[in-house]
């Protein structure tokens, strides 16, 4: 099967409230606080996508914070489901964009390398098969037999890249180049990166590093209010996005 992504007039909304109350705690706060009923905004993210990608593209995402390009990745991932519209995306995907989901604090590493690796849509056997494969390149030591609250951010960061990219993908979702703990462990790091980017049919990378997306990119999309402004060569889509802040300054 042929990787592409096909979007046509596709939009995307949701409520307001869903991201400034993450708990029922923070919820009742602003209840009392204001003592009334909280406003309930529907935001419109993303607003009438168009466009065709086919395998073989490395596309760039660019776009102030706010514009809609995470959101873009995590419809295009499929955890945010579009309001209008159609979608179609075929393909296996790999989406490096929220690399602790999925993972249970009391649990011990090598709990957590399963559970992470069927929330990315991977049978328990296979995990089973690369969890000392994984558990090596993580290089946590004992530490893969601790629960996953003793670990350090860096170490859980290691944990989670590990996982994520043990096994390649036809589409590659990246929000930013990602950085993984210390010094040795990037190197390590930079090389899986570059060998997934290079075996992926097509790449998506958001960033805001214009250098990592000429030398990764050959498309660039530019992201405004949701909406994509430019459609274009990389270099050309770089001159676009720089233009357009000039302006807005």
């Amino acid at each position: 099967m042929t990787s592409q992504i096909r979007l046509e007039d596709v939009h995307l909304h949701y409520l307001s409230s869903a991201f400034k109350d993450r708990s029922l705690k923070s919820f009742l706060a602003r209840r009392l606080a204001l003592n009334s009923v909280p406003e309930v905004r529907d935001v419109h993210a993303l607003k009438g996508i168009t466009l065709d990608i086919a395998a073989g593209e490395r596309v760039g995402l660019l776009g102030a914070n706010g514009a809609g390009k995470t959101t873009f990745l995590r419809m295009i991932a499929g955890l945010y489901p579009i309001s209008g519209g159609r979608r179609i995306v075929t393909g296996n995907i790999r989406s490096l964009l929220e690399l602790s989901l999925g993972f249970e604090p009391d649990a011990t590493g090598r709990q957590n390398i399963l559970y992470r690796g069927l929330l990315l849509g991977m049978n328990p056997k296979f995990m089973r098969s690369i969890e000392e494969e994984v558990a090596a390149f993580a290089d946590l030591g004992e530490f893969i037999d601790y629960p996953l609250k003793t670990y350090s951010a860096g170490m859980q960061v290691r944990l989670a890249f590990a996982v994520s990219t043990a096994v390649g993908a036809d589409l590659l979702l990246l929000d930013e180049v990602i950085g993984a703990g210390d010094a040795s462990f990037m190197a390590k790091a930079k090389r899986r990166m570059a060998e997934m980017i290079s075996s992926a049919k097509i790449l998506l990378l958001a960033s805001h590093d214009p250098g990592a997306l000429r030398s990764l990119c050959n498309r660039g999309l530019v992201f405004r209010g949701g909406s994509i402004a430019f459609d274009g060569p990389i270099e050309a889509a770089v001159a676009s996005y720089q233009a357009m802040g000039k302006a807005s300054r």
